[in-house]
């Protein structure tokens, strides 16, 4: 459905347009995505943690500032998300030694059995996408990235 018809609106430009054309479209696939992970009780930001603290094959513990540099929403509370999945035992958290005020986190085997369940779901989430192409996937990946350049 065209975003005039989805909204309701007029646009300025065709700039204009493709702005809050890309904002809707972003805020509605969040929103399907929230409510895949919502049957997992978690949100997107504590999926966000466990996936990057999963990838991290470098180190079996992750600091705050490893895990907020990768995150995908930078104005996320790390340190407060962290606390919540210790608090469901999704992870585990130590001071680091050589300095008290950095927290060493990692990924408990609960945690890894939840991203396991949750892979499935993974599928279905790629099917957001399903009426592009892979072509016109890549093209959308690299307007994407020009967008932010």
């Amino acid at each position: 459905m065209k975003i005039e018809d989805e909204i309701k609106g007029h646009f300025r430009n065709d700039y204009h347009k493709g702005l809050i054309n890309l904002i809707f479209t972003a805020k509605v696939l969040n929103q399907r995505f929230s409510s895949v992970l919502k049957t997992y009780k978690i949100t997107e930001a504590q999926y966000n943690v466990l996936r990057i603290l999963r990838g991290n094959k470098q180190s079996s513990t992750s600091s705050i500032g490893y895990i907020k540099e990768r995150m995908l929403d930078k104005n996320s509370d790390v340190s407060r998300i962290v606390d919540k999945l210790y608090g469901l035992q999704y992870v585990d958290r130590k001071e680091c030694p050589n300095d008290r005020r950095q927290k060493e986190v990692s990924i408990t085997q609960k945690g890894l059995v939840l991203l396991s369940k949750m892979d499935e779901s993974e599928k279905q989430v790629d099917t957001f996408l399903k009426n592009l192409t892979t072509s016109e996937i890549r093209i959308l990946n690299e307007l994407l990235d020009k967008i932010r350049d």
